[in-house]
């Protein structure tokens, strides 16, 4: 395994500055955020597109630092209810698969989206109980004539262009958000749909991280590296739901933290050992989403937790039997 960096956490800085701080910590890769009409200080989707010189510009920057590309992330919802944001996030998902393919890269990172409850509805509907009965008809309507046609075509496309693994993160408030529905989604539309496995998402629903790898293997394409502190106390008289600002961080029932500083080494060791246990062998991309420390004190703690616990070798096998 790897160390990376979600660039985007940067995307007010140069690509220049991010490759300085990413070598100091010892940072091997970078995911790029290529979503958001696919131009930033990072990237420029259409121009390495249109031109194999500025393409071969780009990469070359990555090789001269003996940096690599650990994924291209395009999340948006591409089924949302407003049809002109569905279709800028679907061109920018095209977009980025096409860039894949000159980039001969077969993976990259997406969210599934939600749309509406229904045809008529302009916001997008996250339904999580089965009454009202209304509920179970929406969700219906979701699956059954958005999400799954939608992600059928998709997957075909990015399949037609060289891209076999769309990581999906599983996020709550979209259709994908936990292992059960990945694997419900994967098994109506084919094997190219895996993981970008984030546990901070999961754990604060209360699901284990490691069984949740475990009912995960041969899925999991990508992992985020962030932490999540959950407040039992809150969680007990009220649920973890809580739709509360994320500035209200000391009334919340979780709140994202740096790794390490939700949960124990312990566990941490324990995904590391899960994720090693399936055969996972990329990168672990940092994300740093934690009100209490800066984003460099913040990477920096993150980086030094995980290059004490991560599996930096293959392993080879019971040599001593």
């Amino acid at each position: 395994m790897k160390l990376g960096l979600c660039a985007s956490l940067y995307l007010d800085s140069s690509l220049n500055d991010v490759f300085n701080f990413a070598k100091k910590m010892g940072i091997e890769g970078l995911e790029i955020y290529s979503g958001g009409g696919g131009k930033s200080r990072h990237i420029d989707v259409d121009e390495l597109l249109e031109s194999d010189k500025a393409l071969e510009s780009y990469l070359d920057q990555f090789k001269k630092r003996g940096s690599a590309i650990s994924t291209l992330n395009c999340a948006g919802n591409p089924i949302h209810p407003v049809k002109e944001k569905a279709e800028a996030d679907h061109r920018g998902f095209e977009r980025t698969v096409l860039l894949c393919e000159k980039m001969k890269m077969d993976k990259l990172v997406v969210f599934s989206g939600a749309p509406g409850g229904c045809p008529q509805d302009k916001t997008p509907n996250w339904i999580v109980c089965p009454w009202p009965d209304e509920y179970l008809e929406a969700r219906k309507y979701q699956w059954e004539e958005v999400l799954v046609p939608y992600w059928t075509r998709a997957v075909a496309f990015a399949r037609e262009h060289g891209v076999t693994k769309l990581a999906f993160e599983m996020h709550p408030g979209f259709c994908v958000y936990n292992p059960e529905t990945l694997l419900m989604l994967r098994e109506r539309v084919g094997p190219e749909i895996g993981a970008n496995f984030d546990p901070s998402h999961l754990m604060w629903q209360g699901i284990d991280p490691g069984l949740a790898i475990l009912e995960l293997k041969g899925a999991v394409f990508s992992v985020h590296a962030k932490d999540v502190f959950v407040n039992h106390d809150f969680i007990v008289r009220n649920g973890p739901n809580d739709a509360k600002h994320y500035s209200d961080s000391l009334k919340r029932a979780w709140t994202f933290r740096t790794v390490g500083y939700g949960h124990s080494e312990e566990t941490w060791r324990g995904i590391i050992s899960a994720l090693g246990s399936i055969g996972y062998d990329g990168f672990l991309n940092i994300e740093h989403e934690d009100l209490y420390f800066s984003r460099q004190e913040g990477v920096t703690k993150a980086a030094e937790f995980l290059r004490g616990i991560i599996i930096k070798e293959k392993p080879e096998g019971m040599w001593w039997a």
